[in-house]
């Protein structure tokens, strides 16, 4: 059972973070994207406060599992635990972590403009 856990989060975090960076694109979903990336920047940065900045409860959860598989030294960062996990390459954490923080605030913010920023009709 917690190898299905474990990969249910490994493949749901995934999906999620890959819609938190491209979901904006596709028109249907523009306003489920800025929910969820708001979401997600909620979590890391008022969450954050009391849990550590970056907090998510997904890696929380997965970090839970992955302990009672034996892991141990997980990395703060879940992308740079997906980045060792698939190429076996551990990045210098802080190239991680100021990647993962650049490309979400991108998101976000083609995501506020999309939603919000009316084109003018040529």
């Amino acid at each position: 059972m917690l190898l299905v856990a474990d990969y249910f989060f490994t493949i749901f975090h995934l999906l999620l973070i890959l819609f938190n960076l491209f979901g904006w694109i596709w028109k249907p979903l523009r306003k489920i994207h800025l929910i969820t990336i708001s979401l997600t920047l909620a979590s890391w940065f008022i969450l954050g406060i009391w849990y550590g900045w970056g907090y998510c409860p997904f890696t929380d959860w997965h970090w839970q599992v992955l302990r009672e598989l034996g892991y141990t030294g997980l990395p703060t960062s879940y992308v740079s635990f997906l980045v060792t996990r698939v190429s076996g390459y551990t990045p210098p954490s802080e190239w991680v972590d100021g990647f993962t923080l650049v490309f979400a605030l991108l998101a976000f913010i083609a995501s506020l403009k999309v939603n919000f920023v009316k084109r003018k009709n040529r």
